[in-house]
């Protein structure tokens, strides 16, 4: 089976528009995302603006490999105009591996949750996708609230110390 084409539209949730990642985003995503509190999960650093848009100029171009689709978006707060984070999936034959991140400002209001039931509905129109799948910290609560939130499971497999949550999706 082809892998899906998940064609770059933007998906609407109730207070939120997922755009589609552009290279632009990056100054303003790189404020967003510019508190060191969100990596003491996922390790690492704040990115620079510059070091920021090369990764999107990545993420843009798309995988190098045929058979696996990179979609990323960012959320926009459209009472406010402004960019609150990002979700991704990464599509490899029938499973979407998906992640989020919610700027420290907008946390605590349900965003991540809501971005990523809107993004495991969209996951769930795509013929070719049979599980959606996350990884989470065994210590982070509030990811782990957002898997639940968009309807992924934990599993008892780990990865890399964090827990698989999964989602069958029916057909």
């Amino acid at each position: 089976m082809p892998p899906p084409r998940l064609p770059a539209h933007t998906l609407r949730t109730a207070r939120l528009d997922l755009l589609p990642l552009r290279v632009e985003h990056a100054g303003e995503m790189a404020k967003v995302l510019s508190d060191p509190a969100l990596h003491t999960f996922i390790g690492g650093a704040p990115a620079t603006p510059e070091a920021l848009r090369s990764r999107y100029e990545r993420l843009v171009a798309g995988s190098p490999d045929p058979a696996v689709v990179w979609c990323n978006w960012v959320l926009r707060l459209r009472e406010e105009g402004c960019l609150v984070g990002t979700v991704q999936a990464t599509v490899t034959g029938e499973v979407a591996e998906i992640a989020w991140v919610v700027g420290t400002p907008w946390q605590g209001r349900g965003f991540a949750g809501e971005a990523a039931r809107g993004l495991v509905g969209r996951l769930g129109e795509e013929p070719g996708v049979r599980t959606v799948v996350a990884h989470v910290h065994p210590d982070h609560r509030a990811s782990a609230a957002v898997a639940a939130a968009a309807g992924l499971g934990p599993t008892d497999r780990y990865q890399d110390g964090e827990v698989r949550w999964e989602l069958p999706l029916r057909r």
